[in-house]
């Protein structure tokens, strides 16, 4: 049952809406992720990734309450649930315990890099089917490149 009516066509709201959730269920991952690293974090450069992973949380968090709310004025409710996270997310797994801060960027790089490639086949994905999804998805992907770099530039020599 739909509660909301959606401006776009069927075949094209199941696009967006599944572009949408595979992204939702990603950032929620993503910050989980870098939360983790975030409490488990250890070494020589501990303050400045700590205060790094911070800004990742709030951003991934920003960004999916962002997209949350494009499904859902679409009509498709968005799930973020632990269990939908755990079954659907293409996030790589962190390690538990005791992360050393070089050990942490190189994670989250992997993360990132997933999270992009993902939210890219999303703006393929959306581009014939809902123009509008595809612009939040394009400036989603700008910000996470962004971070993205900034994390590989940590363990650069």
């Amino acid at each position: 049952m739909t509660i909301i009516n959606s401006p776009l066509p069927d075949r094209e709201r199941e696009i967006a809406g599944r572009a949408l959730q595979a992204t939702l269920v990603d950032l929620l991952d993503l910050s989980l992720v870098a939360k983790q690293a975030h409490g488990n974090l250890y070494g020589p450069r501990f303050r400045s990734i700590h205060l790094q992973l911070d800004e990742v949380v709030t951003s991934a968090r920003l960004y999916a309450d962002t997209v949350a709310e494009r499904a859902a004025a679409l009509g498709v409710s968005p799930d973020g649930r632990a269990a939908t996270i755990a079954g659907t997310s293409g996030v790589p797994a962190f390690p538990s315990g005791w992360t050393k801060d070089v050990d942490a960027v190189e994670a989250l790089v992997r993360t990132f890099s997933a999270v992009v490639e993902r939210v890219r086949g999303g703006i393929e994905e959306t581009g014939p089917a809902d123009a509008v999804t595809q612009d939040l998805l394009i400036g989603l992907t700008a910000d996470l490149e962004k971070q993205s770099w900034m994390f590989q530039a940590e363990n650069r020599a």
